[in-house]
């Protein structure tokens, strides 16, 4: 019975066929049945049952996983304590919603870079419901974005809650929001959904809404005059400071934006836990600063 045995018959027990955990390993199929079958000649009993739908855990099966994944928690804790920090260079993939790149990811990167100087990291920025599908599909080893994950394999640590702000070109009257375009968030996210609401609510069905996937280009478009928009309050700082556009109260606005660092916890991978801590502790600094 080797490591390599055991971390395979995890991975078909958790995704319930060989194909899969192929394809998750990056390893051929005839090779993960090989090793289901080493092991199996190895222990004497069969672990799984096989069927057209694909493998089910035998009773034989569910008693090792048990001791399967007690020793895989083991190994990952080993990696985390014993091997140096500047040894880990295993690819990261990273996952981030817009918001965050704007705000405080290159502070994260720098902290992540000073903590393991060899790791190799991979940026995707996308929108929450994507980042979360990728995720899901373990496509992404962690994400970033408007949390948390409702899923028993993923883990969610809270990171601080963003504020969000009216905003208006410096040029115009106080703006009334039942007739002034409305620039807000990319039309899949939930800021958007949750701002249609409210002004649908308040003002009826004339509303204008222009959706903008860049937080950054939308910021634009409210400086010069195209609309108004609630974005972070700590984004609309920067063009309030050079006197380009103004932050003023409707009387409402939405419920700060709530983020996560979210990564699959089962199996567990120390460097996302280590990794979604930071995110934490970089985000609190940057937000208290």
């Amino acid at each position: 019975m080797t490591l390599d045995q055991l971390k395979t018959f995890l991975w078909v027990s958790r995704l319930g066929g060989v194909r899969k955990a192929a394809q998750e390993m990056n390893i051929t199929q005839p090779a993960v049945s090989g090793r289901i079958a080493a092991l199996e000649q190895s222990l004497g009993t069969t672990l799984f049952d096989r069927t057209h739908r694909g493998v089910s855990l035998t009773k034989q099966g569910v008693l090792l996983r048990d001791y399967a994944e007690k020793i895989a928690d083991i190994i990952e804790r080993i990696k985390s304590n014993v091997v140096p920090a500047d040894s880990v260079n295993s690819l990261l993939r990273i996952g981030v919603a817009e918001t965050i790149v704007q705000l405080w990811l290159p502070s994260f990167l720098t902290a992540l870079y000073d903590k393991y100087p060899n790791l190799n990291v991979e940026i995707s920025v996308d929108v929450t419901v994507d980042l979360r599908q990728q995720l899901m599909e373990r496509s992404l080893d962690i994400a970033i974005l408007m949390g948390p994950v409702s899923e028993f394999s993923i883990d969610n640590i809270e990171l601080p809650a963003i504020d969000l702000a009216w905003f208006a070109t410096t040029d115009s009257a106080v703006p009334e929001l039942g007739t002034t375009p409305i620039i807000s968030y990319n039309r899949n996210s939930r800021p958007y959904r949750e701002l249609r609401s409210q002004l649908t609510k308040r003002y009826g069905e004339d509303i204008k809404i222009f959706p903008s996937s860049s937080i950054y280009a939308g910021l634009e478009m409210v400086a010069s005059g195209i609309g108004v928009g609630m974005f972070p309050r700590q984004l609309g700082n920067t063009l309030i400071s050079q006197g380009r556009i103004v932050e003023f109260d409707p009387g409402w606005k939405l419920a700060p934006l709530n983020f996560t660092a979210s990564f699959v916890g089962d199996p567990r991978n120390e460097l996302c836990v280590q990794a979604a801590e930071l995110a934490r502790t970089v985000s609190r600094r940057y937000l208290n600063a």
